[in-house]
């Protein structure tokens, strides 16, 4: 099959507005999340929020001016040489976006609607294409004038993952010669709100795989990157995927589908386990999908591989968590630096023991990392990156 590279990355996130913050953070263990009432009045929640002025969208249309779009402008001009380049060579209309989102401009529409409510008319500004699950894919396309395939996908928490999957795709069957590929979620009080409904907010700082674990933290981010079948930096060398179903909401308690997409992965990238220096684990602090994933990881790779879940440090970016946590594992393959594992340090007996990084490790780059994403509805992902220099 033919091979596909990640040959340029960006992200945006509560650790900070480049990946040079983000090193600094990944190697200082330290949160970039906040406590606010702004998405949950009158409950003060630790939000992951992007914190720093946005760029304004340029482009007259009314529908592009989303936050969600900002957002992932804020991230495409940390790649937007790149992608100039590789128009450069292959032509515009060769070069396709794919990105993830779970709220697009949702966050918007929340806005429009309490004006709607308190004047009785929508503001001019609003335009309901906002929030379509594809506007963020159609803006990107429309602000660097690219004339490939261009669509979003929108599966939750897998969603970012799974736009980098479908790039790869794109790339192998020759539809493409480059991708814009990643994911973009913004924070917005549906989220918020609809997680604190299911109970799976903390009042704390997310505690992933500690006995003491009470639930996620929400966070928003962006992480985007250039894909190509030209060789250079990181290779995105597998892929699995798997949908198990077993529940709306809940993950199969005995990690089915997680040890599918984890096994499929190492056989697409045609690796043993021991192969991989690292796993960037979903670990969002709920019981239920710690203790599914511990499992899974337990099962597959047994304890010995070095993995931390970076979600106290961003929050849980939703339909970006997946882009952008294979955007900290090829910093890990490029930087060398293995993020270590925030938590209190009380294992739960409950679960099995892995091999949680409680120091940052560097010196040394890894050769493959592997990132999980699980999703709502079973929807399961895991990549395998490979560090080609």
């Amino acid at each position: 099959m033919k091979r596909c590279y990640l040959n340029a990355m960006a992200m945006v996130s509560a650790m900070g507005a480049d990946r040079q913050s983000a090193c600094h953070r990944l190697q200082q263990g330290e949160s970039g999340l906040v406590l606010t009432d702004d998405f949950s009045p009158g409950r003060p929640m630790l939000l992951g929020l992007c914190r720093g002025e946005l760029p304004a969208v340029t482009l007259s249309e009314t529908h592009w001016h989303s936050r969600n779009n900002r957002l992932a402008l804020a991230a495409l001009n940390q790649i937007r040489d790149a992608v100039t380049q590789a128009a450069g060579r292959f032509g515009r209309h060769r070069i396709g976006v794919v990105i993830g989102t779970s709220t697009s401009g949702i966050g918007d529409s929340e806005a429009a609607l309490k004006h709607r409510a308190a004047t009785g008319t929508l503001p001019p500004e609003y335009d309901y294409r906002m929030q379509e699950m594809g506007a963020t894919a159609a803006f990107i396309a429309a602000e660097l004038q690219l004339g490939g395939p261009v669509f979003g996908i929108s599966t939750a928490c897998s969603s970012g993952a799974k736009a980098l999957a479908s790039a790869r795709r794109l790339l192998r069957a020759g539809v493409c010669d480059a991708v814009v590929a990643g994911g973009v979620d913004t924070l917005c009080q549906l989220t918020v709100q609809g997680f604190s409904a299911l109970e799976a907010v903390s009042d704390h700082l997310c505690n992933p795989f500690s006995a003491n674990r009470r639930g996620i933290n929400i966070g928003e981010g962006a992480g985007l990157f250039m894909l190509s079948r030209e060789p250079g930096g990181v290779e995105l060398a597998g892929v699995g995927e798997s949908s198990d179903a077993h529940h709306i909401s809940a993950p199969d308690p005995g990690g089915a589908g997680a040890m599918a997409c984890m096994r499929a992965a190492l056989a697409d990238a045609g690796i043993e386990p021991g192969a991989v220096d690292y796993i960037n684990l979903h670990g969002t602090a709920t019981q239920l999908n710690d203790q599914m994933e511990a499992r899974a990881v337990a099962e597959v790779f047994g304890g010995g591989v070095p993995c931390s879940s970076t979600k106290p440090l961003t929050g849980h970016t939703l339909g970006a968590a997946g882009a952008l946590e294979a955007g900290i594992g090829w910093l890990v393959l490029t930087e060398g630096l293995v993020p270590r594992h925030v938590w209190d340090g009380q294992p739960d007996p409950g679960l099995p023991g892995l091999n949680l990084v409680t120091t940052p490790v560097s010196g040394g780059k890894p050769e493959y990392v592997l990132s999980n994403s699980f999703a709502f509805g079973g929807n399961n992902i895991s990549l395998i990156l490979r560090r080609v220099s």
